[in-house]
């Protein structure tokens, strides 16, 4: 049985997870594509990236037991 208070802390935990994943992300996916030669060649990569980062916001969002908007 968990306690009440834990599960106020879900979202909060769930946000800085997601905001945490996309910046690593992101920032790991900009460097490689400002800094190396083959670099636009992760240009095709990004769309996955994206496409995995909002899987992952969706599944953190069920875990949180936040739903969508109204």
């Amino acid at each position: 049985m968990s306690h009440p208070r834990a599960s106020n802390r879900r979202p909060a935990i769930a946000v800085a997870v997601g905001l945490l994943v996309a910046l690593v992300v992101i920032s790991t996916l900009a460097w490689f594509i400002n800094t190396r030669d083959w670099g636009i060649l992760v240009m095709f990569v990004v769309p996955f990236a994206v496409w995995g980062m909002m899987r992952l916001g969706r599944r953190l969002a069920d875990w949180a037991g936040v739903g969508p908007p109204p």
